[in-house]
């Protein structure tokens, strides 16, 4: 199965664990977000994982570049949905009729660069991959080596559809996959996190 991990998925025990942490945490308590170095302590502490593709999330799955070229492996994997966040760059072949009229696409030509704005792919990529897991599908979200444009994209999605905040996305993720977005990625996602805490407060 290309180096599938299957395992107790992070939606179940761990994400009302999570959700738990979150009431009872930083983000309601003290609208207060944890400072860079914090984070990347947070991501160094989790042991490190070379698989293809992990399910961090019920029916998401986070993997890398070479799992994206394997087309039966994710037809075996039921994937109906795939996001591509290192579109159109060299080392990924993935476009709109890559993966045939079964799957739908989506592509965010991201670089892995702390320079790069990754913050306008937020809420349009959790959309997508919201559509697909509500709509009973199973998506692939990956980049080339899935673990930091594709992973910021996931954590973003669970900060925006689950309410979760920025630290405990990070360890949601990291119990199935090692995950490591570029320190401009988690600046966005600080940013992302202290705008959703604010349209919390006004409604």
């Amino acid at each position: 199965m290309s180096g599938v991990v299957m395992g107790e998925k992070c939606g179940t025990e761990d994400s009302k664990r999570a959700n738990t942490e979150e009431k009872e945490g930083h983000m309601c308590s003290t609208g207060e977000t944890p400072a860079l170095h914090e984070l990347e302590e947070i991501l160094h502490s989790a042991p490190r994982s070379c698989h293809h593709v992990d399910e961090v999330w019920p029916s998401l799955f986070l993997g890398d570049m070479f799992m994206s070229h394997d087309k039966f492996g994710l037809w075996q994997l039921g994937i109906t949905h795939v996001l591509n966040a290192s579109h159109g760059k060299l080392c990924c072949k993935g476009r709109d009729d890559f993966y045939g009229t079964t799957v739908k696409y989506y592509g965010v030509p991201a670089n892995d660069l702390p320079t790069f704005d990754l913050s306008p792919f937020f809420h349009p990529a959790a959309e997508f991959i919201h559509l697909a897991l509500s709509s009973g599908g199973k998506i692939f979200v990956h980049c080339a080596v899935g673990v930091s444009r594709s992973a910021a994209l996931v954590l973003a999605y669970l900060m925006i559809h689950h309410g979760f905040s920025l630290r405990s996305s990070i360890r949601c993720v990291q119990q199935k996959r090692w995950i490591f977005p570029n320190r401009g990625f988690l600046r966005q996602l600080v940013d992302l996190e202290q705008a959703l805490m604010s349209k919390d407060k006004m409604s």
